[in-house]
């Protein structure tokens, strides 16, 4: 995907989240985020986005702890999230294509690392609203949950704080059945996994996931349950990357 589509996704989800979140409902527990109301899921999202903006906006090129969010009224949060959800929308898009900044998953440029991160960033959290709303899951985009799917794989899951352990040397194969070349092998042992794409002649797996991307993505999420997708081999391994990923 282009930056400008990143972008766009994010805004997006952006205004989808505050569709879905109403004043009246802040007190909503969060079903996957089980020390989170709906007010801290907001609260979190709003300073993530206010510390997105800092790096990009600044060209800061060192981390920077995430800042704790005001006091601030019920009434007063949503319009508070939307604001700094404009502000991150509008520094990305004036961003220059030269843009020097810290990141921390690898990406083709800084500019393009955080738009891609806080679009999906806030896509899982507009799922967790609806979720915590009862409301429809409102559809991911598939070429753009493929390339979440991709992220968590090879960007988040190659660092050497992912949980994700075996005893033994396994391997999950995660196949997207309706995005063209979207096939991933990740190899599981007590090191941090270790993730490539298919090749034509993929070789076999002990644990297989298959789905839709949308659905895929947010089963690696664990915004669903495994069941929501197809799995076969040795289905132990799926529930162990859910315990061993949970919040």
């Amino acid at each position: 995907m282009r930056i400008a589509d990143y972008i766009e996704t994010l805004d997006h989800e952006g205004r989808l989240v505050t569709e879905a979140a109403r004043p009246a409902d802040l007190d909503a527990p969060v079903p996957d985020c089980p020390r989170w109301l709906v007010r801290d899921l907001l609260r979190h999202l709003g300073a993530v986005h206010r510390w997105a903006t800092a790096f990009v906006a600044e060209g800061r090129d060192q981390p920077v702890a995430l800042p704790t969010p005001p006091a601030m009224s019920d009434d007063a949060l949503l319009p508070w999230l939307r604001d700094g959800l404009d502000r991150l929308v509008t520094t990305l898009r004036a961003a220059p294509p030269d843009l020097a900044c810290w990141t921390f998953l690898p990406a083709p440029s800084p500019s393009i690392f955080w738009a891609r991160r806080q679009a999906y960033e806030t896509a899982v959290h507009r799922v967790d609203v609806e979720k915590a709303r009862g409301l429809p899951i409102s559809p991911l985009d598939p070429e753009f949950a493929a390339g979440g799917i991709d992220e968590l794989l090879t960007g988040f899951h190659a660092r050497q704080r992912s949980p994700v352990r075996t005893d033994s040397p396994k391997t999950l194969r995660v196949r997207v059945t309706d995005v063209a070349e979207a096939d991933w092998i990740v190899r599981l042992s007590d090191e941090p996994p270790r993730t490539v794409r298919v090749s034509a002649d993929p070789p076999a797996a002990d644990c297989v996931y298959e789905g839709p991307a949308a659905t895929l993505y947010l089963v690696l999420w664990n915004r669903l349950p495994p069941e929501a997708v197809r799995i076969t081999g040795d289905v132990s391994l799926a529930h162990r990357w859910r315990a061993l990923t949970s919040d």
